[in-house]
């Protein structure tokens, strides 16, 4: 039987914060964007309005801790106030409230954009200072690229993303990362087509971010152009042939076109770069056992439930491949493993069932587990072929069946 796989553990693969050890911020400012709330409605017609002598501007966001005491979140826009007008004049620079605990300020007229960085890291240590708390700030410049007055605001905003993964006390400024990291960000919320544009855009910054070219495979292999992505992928190939994440997510694309001989070797490779790699040594032993190849396939799928102990998936991969083999007493243990884990697994409920009956053990409880199957999979004519066997069993046994 053909496992079912979910999207949860064959998908393809994506650089995340976890692999840098950095915590993903529990809220983004970039879903504004989506939002379009009326404090960046506002600020965006503003800028697009004022008239800016030399046309460079430097926006950035900025956000004071919610966790700040009541006496200084009162006094907050009063302090921000008094500390952006010393920093620029109201004839060079404009501010707005996003909410109660985030600003978006834009200034312009400085000599040079170091001037303007040092400019506005000064802006950030004194807003600090009289607050007493860690400042969180992301910056974007324009002219910058190709991107409009209007993305420079939304590009600030990805900065600040960018930084609130790094922790308080963080200024980023905007580039090829903060794009990957709102790719990204929209990619979680399934809208792809924005993510690929995102992606894209980092791109002409850093054409050779293998982070941004992978991902924007990823997000063609799943919206289905799938030549487009395998394109991508071997771009990335290119700049890094040892790449793990790539070497998989090709594997995954040929095993989707059915071409199951070159995603074995692919995912091959990518066991021999890390052999304890889940999605790897899942989607290795499921294609080890469409080959024929049941003993290999157990040597993978052990890898895989040792990374990865909570997918039942795995055990039942394992608990089918003992029951052809006529194993069934480490049929059943597998299966038990995963019922354990998922106890609606109708697969391993029917399997345990059949374990248990072609051992001549427990019939009442092989005939309990094999009627669950059918409840959750009525239409399955294998789980109704091992309940009558079961049944056929009990009713031709002249004695208790043994325990």
């Amino acid at each position: 039987m053909t496992p079912k796989f979910s999207s949860k553990e064959i998908h393809f693969l994506k650089t995340n914060s976890d692999d840098f050890n950095i915590k993903a911020p529990e809220t983004y400012f970039c879903d504004i964007l989506l939002n379009k709330t009326a404090p960046l409605k506002l600020f965006r017609k503003r800028l697009s309005e004022t008239k800016i002598p030399g046309g460079k501007f430097l926006c950035a966001v900025v956000q004071i801790p919610s966790d700040t005491s009541d006496i200084v979140q009162e006094k907050t826009k009063d302090i921000f106030t008094t500390r952006f007008n010393s920093f620029v004049n109201h004839k060079k620079g404009i501010w707005e409230n996003l909410n109660p605990n985030s600003f978006v300020l834009a200034f312009w007229g400085y000599d040079d954009d170091k001037k303007a960085s040092q400019l506005i890291e000064t802006f950030k240590n004194k807003l600090s200072m009289a607050l007493k708390s860690e400042i969180l700030m992301g910056v974007a410049a324009f002219p910058f690229h190709k991107f409009s007055k209007s993305q420079t605001l939304s590009n600030a905003l990805k900065a600040i993303d960018h930084a609130a993964f790094f922790g308080p006390d963080t200024l980023i400024h905007f580039d090829a990362i903060s794009l990957n990291i709102s790719g990204d960000r929209l990619y979680q919320l399934d809208k792809s087509e924005a993510a690929i544009k995102d992606y894209q855009k980092g791109l002409e910054i850093e054409p050779q971010n293998i982070n941004l070219i992978n991902s924007l495979g990823v997000c063609f292999g799943v919206t289905g152009k799938l030549d487009v992505a395998k394109l991508e992928f071997e771009k990335a190939m290119k700049v890094n042939p040892k790449e793990l994440i790539v070497i998989y997510n090709i594997g995954l694309l040929y095993q989707i076109e059915g071409d199951i001989d070159n995603a074995i070797r692919y995912l091959q490779k990518a066991h021999d770069i890390e052999p304890s790699v889940f999605e790897v040594e899942l989607l290795l032993g499921h294609l080890l056992i469409k080959k024929g190849q049941p003993d290999l396939a157990i040597f993978h799928l052990e890898n895989a439930s040792r990374t990865n102990p909570e997918s039942g998936l795995v055990f039942r991969m394992k608990g089918e491949i003992y029951l052809e083999k006529n194993l069934f007493k480490k049929a059943g243990k597998e299966f038990n493993k995963a019922i354990k884990l998922n106890p609606c697994d109708a697969v391993s409920l029917s399997g345990y069932a059949q374990s248990l009956a072609l051992q001549d053990r427990n019939l009442t409880i092989a005939l309990t587990l094999a009627k669950q199957s059918i409840i959750l999979e009525p239409d399955n004519k294998q789980f109704k072929k091992r309940l009558k066997a079961i049944l056929d069993k009990m009713e031709d046994s002249p004695i208790p069946a043994k325990t």
